[in-house]
């Protein structure tokens, strides 16, 4: 069967049992995953149907941010995956099991398992790459709303004498997730990918930083300056 008629048959699937409310992992999440993940698998030799089973089906169990659980959203995810495909896609090949099972298990940041295989690599950078840039930005701001978290500290905003907290300030993700994310990719165009949109978090860090100083024109070069080698350093 070709790579399209399997997607196809998955964004069937998901539209008749995936409902969600999550923005953030619904079935666009899925479908721009995959979009990275061929933009990245180009260049190496990995099994299509693998990678791409993987970033539509990694999310289909995702435990909230603020679930005591949520490190074992991943290996959640792939058990259920794995149930899925032997119940509702009869002919899909079973000797891809354990490798659709390992690139889901993981892509997850909480989850700390290291991709052993390159399509799990393609997949958890194809992922994580979704956290960063404009998505990213807009996903926290909106993910932790929705958990009831502040925008900022508004005495320190970036954590100068405080010590970070994600869960009472949105804006604490930046430093306490997504600009670590270039450090945890595995292939070099992930890596290049990364560090481009890391820069427009920076970039967008040092705006707000001028404008809650009075400054709506200009950018905080301080800030600039200090992100970006904490970042390449």
């Amino acid at each position: 069967m070709e790579l399209v008629q399997w997607q196809q048959r998955f964004e069937q699937w998901l539209d008749e049992n995936h409902l969600t409310d999550d923005a953030a992992h619904d079935i666009a999440h899925f479908r721009r995953v995959w979009m990275t993940a061929q933009s990245i698998m180009a260049e190496h030799a990995v099994d299509p149907l693998v990678v791409l089973t993987a970033c539509y089906f990694h999310d289909i169990v995702s435990l909230a941010k603020n679930h005591p659980e949520r490190s074992h959203s991943s290996r959640l995810a792939a058990r259920k995956t794995r149930e899925i495909l032997s119940r509702d896609f009869p002919d899909f090949p079973p000797d891809r099991y354990a490798a659709v099972e390992h690139a889901i298990e993981a892509h997850s940041f909480s989850a700390g398992i290291a991709p052993q295989s390159l399509e799990a690599k393609v997949v958890q950078d194809a992922d994580r790459l979704e956290a960063l840039g404009a998505i990213g930005l807009a996903r926290v701001f909106a993910v932790s709303g929705a958990l009831g978290a502040a925008l900022f500290d508004a005495d320190d905003p970036f954590a100068g004498t405080r010590k970070l907290d994600d869960k009472a300030f949105a804006l604490d993700h930046f430093q306490t997730k997504l600009l670590r994310l270039s450090d945890t990719m595995q292939t070099a165009r992930g890596r290049e990918l990364a560090r481009h949109n890391a820069d427009f978090l920076i970039q967008f860090m040092a705006k707000l930083s001028a404008e809650l100083q009075g400054d709506y024109l200009g950018t905080d070069s301080q800030i600039l300056t200090y992100f970006r080698r904490s970042v390449r350093s």
